[in-house]
């Protein structure tokens, strides 16, 4: 079932206006953003308040995800000269804590990996005080990718579930147990790099199952979840299912802090790097 009309709690307004200061920027280094790509509904809260999620290697996914609006054309080669740029974003922004991510890359035969480690390794030499963390694709599951990743000494490696195993058709070419080992390699290769993962909510999930992805993920040693609402980006798009209520957020954001979560953010306006600095 396609719910047209939206809750009041999930009627926030985006304002282009708070936007420009952080546009300019963005297209003075030729810089995109998953806040716009994904067309986030917390862009203008972000970018007026001078945060933004990078999204480095191109704004083309060589996957064909039904839920994400981020253009699913022929990559474009990798630009070297990017993670120089972020940097300087990063310095200019005087960001205390920045969140990376990228498409997913399945033409390059480390998925991107090597361009993930060279934007942490930028940022470090630029800005050494600001905590990285790195929102990455599973990379085919290739362990030596995960490997270059880890051996950057991001702060966080996040990597997200997105939904509940029977639903995975809406994420073609992943892979719900992939996923996982994701997590679970990087927690083994470094564990004290904190792990972190998402979930949307409303996609025609049930919340036993909600609750056993949870525990999946505490059995990777996974410290950090986000769980938020999915809003369909157009009508071509997987259709939202159900607008869960905050009461239900807030009961598993309990439920997952019961499983050992070290920090939690649940709620339908929140998004995998959505006050991103808050988890400790």
């Amino acid at each position: 079932m396609n719910i047209q009309r939206k809750p009041e709690w999930l009627r926030k307004k985006v304002n282009p206006g708070d936007q420009n200061e952080m546009r300019q920027l963005l297209g003075e280094l030729r810089l995109n953003t998953v806040c716009q790509q994904a067309l986030c509904p917390n862009i203008s809260e972000c970018f007026a308040c001078g945060q933004a999620t990078f999204l480095i290697l191109g704004r083309n996914c060589t996957r064909l995800c039904s839920f994400c609006n981020v253009e699913k054309t022929l990559p474009l080669p990798v630009d070297t000269d990017e993670p120089a740029r972020v940097a300087e974003a990063v310095h200019r922004l005087k960001l205390s804590h920045v969140v990376i991510t990228s498409p997913t890359r399945d033409d390059l035969s480390d998925g991107g990996a090597a361009i993930y480690a060279a934007t942490v390794a930028a940022i470090r030499c630029s800005s050494p005080a600001t905590r990285i963390e790195l929102l990455v694709p599973d990379f085919q599951g290739v362990v030596s990718s995960m490997e270059s990743v880890v051996a950057a000494r991001p702060d966080i490696i996040a990597h997200n579930v997105e939904t509940v195993p029977r639903l995975y058709q809406i994420r073609n070419g992943a892979d719900y147990r992939r996923s996982l080992e994701v997590l679970r390699n990087c927690a083994e290769m470094a564990p004290d790099i904190r792990t972190k993962s998402g979930i949307m909510l409303g996609m025609g999930e049930l919340e036993e199952e909600v609750l056993q992805v949870l525990s999946d993920l505490r059995g990777v040693w996974c410290s950090y979840l986000s769980i938020g609402q999915y809003l369909a980006p157009s009508r071509k798009h997987y259709p939202v299912q159900e607008y869960v209520p905050p009461e239900l957020f807030e009961s598993l954001r309990v439920a997952a802090l019961e499983m050992g979560f070290s920090h939690v953010e649940s709620g339908p306006y929140v998004r995998s790097s959505y006050h991103a600095g808050k988890y400790a």
